[in-house]
């Protein structure tokens, strides 16, 4: 099996790593998690102009049309720079399911600001009595006129803050958990009925809750139960490229700080007991690569959703440890704010959790779930 990086794959890797390069360091990285938005808008508005924005977009829709081996490379290298910006968010979730559903006039109206950085459009679908691995959504859309009025409440809605519209999911009929009856609709920020909370995750990002209390007018967008499954697998594809690129990073981190840290008269690299722990933990990271890949070479196919769901089941818990490891040889200053170590592994606690967990996850890969 051939794993080489075609030449426009490697132009993008090339890219996404050189964006990384040039603006970020630790402690720019505080400085963008510490604004409102919980990332840099001027950081945004430069993938946009690198298309790195663009490029996620299916071609018909102004991008590259990228299939997974591309995601995952663009994915890969932004999580060994530790990049905040929520291009999962608010560009493979709610970008591209707007991308796909909405009505002409609408998508004309929207998609060029959306491509070049300067909207951004978040998923509302995860409510507070969600069930791990499910399509349970309680809020309700009734018929009105030509557009719908919603009732409910979006308690998650990571890179939420800031954002110019939200692409919601409601229910106009069947029960909570059911497929059936679920659509898609689009509320522009700051319509009237709705309102919002800020709140931060574990890593720092900015999430909000939703509310809408009648709002009136949400445009229906084409999609529902599948088309949500299908961009959250797609999703998760570049959850478990990030995960492997922050795991790369700490570990090379760690690696380094081995090599130079001296105790009782000897380098921590010179350890036997130390360097058994770092090849374990090299061969975890080895293991989460196959299976990423295994997932890369199912695209297309009926297994590709399993595939996608096998490996995170594993890189989830995998990366955990791993963090949990590179801490310790760290010692205390391991979860100091001065060090990357322990603001890499808070964001893989996320990716591990959210949107659900590796046992939900275990479940659909097993046709549990």
């Amino acid at each position: 099996m051939n794993f080489d990086l075609t030449e426009d794959q490697e132009m993008l890797k090339a890219l996404a790593e050189r964006f990384t390069s040039d603006r970020y360091d630790i402690e720019r990285r505080r400085h963008y998690v510490a604004e409102e938005i919980g990332f840099s808008a001027e950081n945004w508005q430069l993938l946009g102009e690198l298309g790195l924005i663009a490029a996620l977009f299916d071609e018909e829709h102004g991008g590259l049309a990228l299939d997974a081996t591309g995601i995952a490379t663009v994915f890969e290298a932004l999580g060994r720079g530790l990049v905040v910006e929520p291009l999962i968010e608010n560009v493979l979730l709610a970008g591209r399911l707007f991308a796909a559903g909405a009505p002409n006039a609408l998508r004309d109206a929207w998609m060029p600001a959306l491509l070049s950085g300067e909207r951004r459009i978040a998923f509302a679908h995860a409510e507070s009595r969600s069930r791990p691995g499910r399509l349970w959504v309680e809020t309700t859309a009734q018929a009105n006129g030509s557009g719908a009025r919603l009732s409910g409440s979006k308690a998650y809605v990571p890179a939420g803050g800031g954002v110019d519209g939200f692409v919601v999911s409601a229910r106009s009929s069947g029960d909570s958990a059911a497929p059936d009856g679920l659509s898609l609709y689009f509320v522009p920020a700051g319509t009237v009925g709705s309102s919002l909370q800020a709140w931060r995750v574990a890593d720092g990002q900015a999430a909000v809750s939703l509310d809408l209390d009648g709002v009136a007018g949400a445009v229906p967008l084409a999609g529902g139960a599948a088309e949500i499954e299908t961009a959250q697998t797609l999703a998760n594809l570049a959850r478990c490229a990030e995960a492997l690129g922050l795991m790369e990073r700490i570990f090379a981190e760690t690696l380094d700080y081995m090599r130079t840290r001296a105790q009782f008269g000897s380098r921590l690299a010179d350890f036997q007991a130390l360097q058994h722990r770092m090849a374990a933990q090299y061969a975890r990271m080895e293991q989460c690569r196959a299976l990423l890949n295994l997932a890369l070479v199912s695209w297309g196919s009926e297994g590709f959703a399993q595939a996608v769901d096998g490996a995170r089941a594993y890189i989830g818990p995998a990366s955990i440890e791993l963090g949990h490891e590179m801490i310790q040889f760290h010692g205390g200053m391991g979860v100091t704010d001065e060090l990357l170590i322990g603001h890499a592994h808070k964001r893989l606690l996320v990716l591990s959790r959210w949107p659900d967990s590796p046992e939900a996850a275990l479940d659909r890969f097993a046709g549990l779930g």
